[in-house]
């Protein structure tokens, strides 16, 4: 009963954002208020939960993406981006065209959040497809892919982020188990993937784009913009910060901290934390990207201002998730699917995906669905005594599967590259299916070493 209830839910949760076209965040709350009865919880205790739900889930997630937003604007208003981009591009050359697109979109994907780095991308990858001679999907599917990856596996990113916080997972490991998934996931599923559909949808690499999609364009004289070095430093400064305090915690204590840590373990603790390790990445990016520049600092609180705007609706989503994710728990559901897997051969790895690619399916968010995958998955975790780092990226994988015409990314990519419906499905829908089956089986692999 609890189930069909939870099916209900979501297919309630799928009318209202794409049949009536509700705010997201407005239709989370709706949904979890109607599964919060339908699963028989009192009415006195659905707004506790609801509010438990949302409290939890942003507690640290505000201060992470909150400072992350900011970080990512003052890189990308100072020209850092388009250093990078220039730079790595200029440096391995025209055959090297497909590498350097990666990298720099890895590097930038990091620091930006992906509607961002597409926006910020695109017109690069436009400039230098245009001059090399190339067909732009040639680079645009190798960027498509790194941004994409970064986006699903990686802190500080939202949906990595928000299920390490609700798995209880180490932001750091799950960064360092990322990044070894994340490479061969993005070769295969960018350089190697553009190749075969340049075979099957030949008419796609035609296409000459369409950047009028992406509104009036900040244009950057390189010579004004920010050195490659500095560049790259800011926008790796958070990942810099959690990789040491994992590496140490690795090295000095087996990987897990002591119960009375000593007073250097305290410090690698307070700046590996994600939102310490944010707060003070935003710190070098103000000094970085603005004061060392003489900017005044007018401008970079203006910056800083801009950035908050443009990630407040996707906090309340997350939040909105949190909220359901909880009333799910409350109401006994997640025992409901931890029961119906008792003595199951399949991994909970596998569970876990699968459950995330069913509601990226339906819902088209990749934060949402990892969200409510997170609270499903967490007694099947603990019960099967799973890492939670894996747990955290193969539900990351799972996420990202099967992008279509509900997921704005869907929409962006077909836009920018000027592609008609079945040319986005065959491009940017297999990408991301590629890329969500692939990381699949990296933590698998993974899972058969840690």
């Amino acid at each position: 009963m609890d189930l069909l209830v939870l099916i209900l839910g979501i297919l309630l949760l799928l009318v209202l954002i794409i049949k009536f076209k509700f705010n997201t965040y407005v239709s989370l709350i709706i949904t979890a208020v109607v599964v919060a009865l339908g699963l028989g919880m009192a009415p006195a205790k659905i707004a506790t939960s609801i509010q438990t739900g949302i409290g939890s889930q942003l507690g640290e997630l505000a201060l992470v993406f909150g400072f992350g937003a900011m970080l990512g604007r003052l890189v990308a208003d100072a020209g850092g981006a388009y250093r990078i981009a220039h730079t790595l591009i200029n440096a391995f050359g025209r055959r090297g065209l497909q590498l350097a697109v990666v990298l720099a979109s890895f590097i930038i994907g990091i620091a930006l959040f992906f509607e961002v780095g597409i926006v910020l991308l695109v017109p690069i990858v436009f400039a230098i497809a245009a001059e090399a001679g190339v067909p732009i999907l040639t680079l645009g599917i190798p960027m498509a892919a790194a941004l994409s990856v970064t986006h699903g596996f990686l802190p500080p990113h939202p949906a990595p982020t928000a299920i390490s916080t609700a798995l209880g997972a180490s932001a750091g490991l799950v960064l360092a188990y990322g990044v070894i998934v994340a490479i061969p996931t993005v070769y295969i599923a960018g350089p190697l993937f553009s190749k075969l559909a340049h075979r099957f949808v030949p008419d796609a690499f035609e296409r000459r784009g369409n950047l009028k999609a992406l509104g009036p364009q900040k244009t950057f004289k390189l010579e004004e913009t920010p050195g490659f070095g500095i560049s790259v430093l800011t926008s790796l400064f958070p990942v810099i910060l959690m990789a040491i305090a994992t590496i140490y915690e690795l090295v000095i204590h087996g990987g897990k901290m002591p119960k009375t840590p000593s007073g250097m373990d305290n410090v690698i603790a307070f700046i590996g934390s994600p939102s310490i390790a944010m707060l003070i990445s935003l710190l070098f990016a103000m000094w970085a990207m603005g004061y060392a520049r003489q900017l005044p600092a007018k401008d970079i609180m203006t910056t800083l201002e801009e950035a908050v705007k443009s990630i407040a609706m996707l906090l309340l989503v997350i939040g909105g998730g949190g909220a359901f994710k909880q009333v799910l728990i409350d109401g006994g559901v997640g025992d409901s699917v931890k029961n119906l897997f008792v003595g199951s051969s399949i991994s909970p790895l596998i569970l876990g995906w699968l459950i995330a690619v069913v509601l990226r399916i339906a819902l088209g968010s990749a934060t949402v669905a990892a969200m409510t995958a997170s609270g499903l998955v967490l007694p099947l975790m603990q019960s099967a005594g799973i890492q939670p780092a894996l747990m955290v990226l193969a539900i990351g994988a799972g996420s990202l599967a099967a992008s279509h015409v509900n997921d704005a990314g869907f929409w962006m990519f077909r836009e920018y590259f000027d592609l008609t419906i079945k040319q986005t499905l065959l491009t940017w829908t297999l990408l991301e299916t590629i890329i969500s089956v692939v990381g699949l089986g990296g933590v698998l692999l993974l899972s058969l070493v840690v």
